[in-house]
C-alpha cells in the first residue's frame, strides 16, 4: 500500500514540474506566424499581442494608418484591429530613474515595457545616471525576429506642444523615451493589439504528446520496481 501512494505522490509531483516548467518562463509567447510568415508574440504582462514585422520608416499619421489597416490571417482567423504601441503622455521630463515621462528605464510605455521588462536590455544610461552603463542596447530580441535598434513612432499624441504635432516614440538604439514631430521625422512602426490570438492546434497536441509521454515512462518505471 505504501509503494503504491509513494508511486502515485512520485507521478504527480512529476505531472507538477512538468505544467509548472510550461508556465513559469518568460511572459512573451511566440504563438507562431501568419500566412505572410511573421510571428505573433504575445505579452501576457500586458495582455496584448505583437504582430514581429517592422515597418519602414514613414510620418506619424502614415503608419497610425498603415497599423489600423493591417488585416493578420492567423490560423484562418483574420485580425483586423491593430494600432501602435501606446505612451503614457504628460509633461516632458527627461531623467534616467524611469519615473519621469521622457529619457531611460521607462516601463510604462509599451515599447518601454518590451525593451526593459520582457527582454530584459538596458538603456544607454543606468537608473543612477551612469552612462553609458556595460551591456546597453538592443541586445536581446527574444523570438522576434524583426525588430530593430532604431526610432518607433508610438500611437500617443504629445499634447503638451501647442505650436507642432508631435508624437511619443521609443528609441530601441538606447533605450530612451521622446518625442519627433509627426510631419518631419520619418521613423519606424510596430504594430500590437489587445488580448491573445487563438493558438494553432499543432505546438499544443505536440506538448500534451510529449507530455503524455513522459508521464508513461514514469509509470512504466514504477511497474517495473514493483516486480
Amino acid at each position: 500500500m505504501k509503494r503504491r501512494r509513494s508511486g502515485r505522490f512520485i507521478v504527480s509531483l512529476f505531472a507538477v514540474f512538468i505544467i509548472s516548467t510550461l508556465s513559469a518562463h518568460a511572459e512573451l509567447f511566440n504563438r507562431g506566424t501568419d500566412t505572410q510568415g511573421y510571428q505573433l508574440i504575445y505579452d501576457d504582462d500586458l495582455n496584448i499581442t505583437w504582430y514581429d514585422y517592422t515597418k519602414d520608416n514613414d510620418f506619424w499619421q502614415n503608419q497610425v494608418n498603415w497599423a489600423a489597416g493591417l488585416d493578420v490571417d492567423f490560423g484562418g482567423t483574420h485580425y483586423t484591429d491593430w494600432r501602435l504601441p501606446s505612451t503614457v503622455d504628460g509633461s516632458f521630463v527627461f531623467g534616467s530613474n524611469g519615473t519621469t515621462t521622457a529619457g531611460y528605464n521607462i516601463t510604462n510605455s509599451e515599447m518601454g515595457h518590451l525593451y526593459y521588462t520582457e527582454l530584459g536590455n538596458k538603456g544607454y544610461w543606468a537608473t543612477d545616471g551612469t552612462h553609458p552603463q556595460l551591456g546597453w542596447g538592443l541586445t536581446n530580441k527574444g523570438d522576434f525576429q524583426h525588430l530593430i535598434a532604431d526610432i518607433y513612432w508610438s500611437g500617443t499624441e504629445y499634447s503638451y506642444y501647442t505650436s507642432t504635432d508631435n508624437a511619443w516614440v521609443f528609441n530601441s538604439y538606447y533605450g530612451v523615451q521622446s518625442t519627433g514631430d509627426e510631419t518631419l521625422h520619418s521613423l519606424y512602426a510596430l504594430a500590437v493589439r489587445p488580448g491573445d490570438v487563438t493558438v494553432v492546434p499543432e505546438p499544443v497536441s505536440s506538448m500534451l504528446f510529449l507530455t503524455g509521454g513522459s508521464l508513461l515512462v514514469c509509470r512504466r518505471y514504477l511497474v517495473r520496481s514493483k516486480a
